[in-house]
């Protein structure tokens, strides 16, 4: 049986914010929109990403009740949200029926599309943009995510081999893939360095080294890891380029703000919040840093680093030990170990010859290795098979 290359997909998301899922989410659906459409839960800034790309999107805003069921969630809360979620998932399916499969981006996307596949008689693929562990969720959201894949999915695809290690050790039955993201190579290509020297001045930066931590604040990013090192860098500014995104980041936010306006660090941490620039600034650093304390699903922005031919420090553990070889193209430290950061990035500082080979190995690696149009295919096969079986 012939299935048409132009798959009907609708791609479902929770989230308006632009994390890490949403942004790969920006990158995969031209390649399937039109005929495919993305399919939010809520309105905000990806909602005008999206229409701003030409990506056909719409919104079926989820009760608040939904909304407010959290990674650590507990059973009451959980319960509470039930009617809504079943409301929801009718209006989901009522436009699923449109479509030849549900794509579901996030967690939460999972939980509404398993009800909304069933209703809508079509089949669920599941992206599994993170770690299923106690570091990042709570037991009870980890059990109902591994269930519903198994009952309700006819496909995961993981973004990295830890994603789906982790998975598989949670009691993961359904068929995975892994599909590596894929980053726009010429975003980075196309920075002019005369924009560069001017985002310098325009960001106040004075003379002397910086470095770059690219993600939103959150404890187990690790920002504070960074901090802590610079304070043994005296002459070493940062960017610290993301913002929290959810409540319970926010005091960490805080305490973040607080800990760099003390006098070691007055003047030399440099908040940015979200960005659109991210290519720039990341050619504006000497270095760009990583430091989940927590192991990392993917790391799309130690990718972006390397594009940007900049050296690469990242934690050990999770994606990034799929993306950093270390020593080759990057370096790797333990996660939470503040002076093995400190001591590469001094190693880097003082040693620019080797910052630039590992620079430049690391960008012609990713190029190689995580582009678009290998993403694309790859996802583009995985659904044709699906669809293909379900027929």
């Amino acid at each position: 049986m012939t299935v048409r290359l132009n798959l009907r997909t609708l791609f479902l998301d929770h989230s308006a914010a632009l994390g890490g899922a949403e942004l790969y989410l920006l990158d995969l659906a031209p390649a399937f929109a039109p005929p495919g459409e993305v399919l939010l839960l809520e309105e905000g800034p990806f909602y005008e990403k999206l229409r701003a790309a030409g990506i056909p999107a719409d919104v079926i805003a989820a009760p608040e009740a939904v909304r407010r069921v959290a990674r650590e969630a507990g059973p009451f809360r959980a319960l509470r949200a039930v009617p809504g979620l079943l409301r929801l998932a009718w209006r989901v399916a009522r436009k699923a029926r449109a479509f030849d499969l549900i794509y579901a981006n996030s967690q939460k996307a999972l939980v509404v599309g398993s009800l909304a596949a069933q209703m809508a008689r079509r089949p669920l693929v599941w992206n599994l943009h993170d770690v299923l562990t106690t570091e990042h969720f709570s037991a009870m959201n980890i059990r109902l995510a591994v269930t519903l894949a198994n009952r309700f999915a006819r496909l995961v695809i993981a973004n990295s081999e830890a994603s789906k290690a982790a998975f598989l050790e949670a009691g993961g039955r359904v068929p995975v893939v892994v599909v590596h993201n894929g980053i726009d190579v010429e975003r980075f290509a196309a920075v002019d360095s005369e924009q560069v020297v001017a985002l310098r001045q325009k960001l106040g930066l004075r003379d002397g080294p910086v470095v770059g931590l690219f993600s939103r604040l959150a404890p187990w990013k690790g920002q504070h890891v960074l901090l802590e090192a610079l304070a043994e860098l005296p002459d070493v500014q940062a960017i610290l380029v993301g913002e929290a995104l959810f409540q319970d980041e926010q005091l960490y936010a805080e305490q973040l703000r607080k800990r760099a306006a003390q006098p070691d660090l007055e003047g030399r941490v440099h908040f940015l919040g979200f960005r659109d620039d991210v290519p720039e600034l990341m050619q504006l650093v000497d270095v760009v840093v990583h430091t989940s304390v927590a192991p990392e699903p993917f790391g799309r922005v130690i990718v972006e680093g390397m594009l940007a031919r900049r050296p690469v420090i990242a934690t050990r553990g999770g994606g990034a030990v799929e993306i950093v070889r270390d020593g080759e193209t990057g370096l790797l430290v333990p996660p939470g170990d503040v002076q093995a950061l400190v001591a590469a990035i001094r190693h880097l500082l003082e040693h620019p010859d080797l910052a630039r080979r590992l620079a430049e190995a690391a960008y012609r690696d990713a190029r190689l290795r995580f582009s678009l149009k290998t993403m694309r295919r790859k996802v583009r096969q995985a659904l044709v098979e699906v669809v293909a079986r379900e027929r």
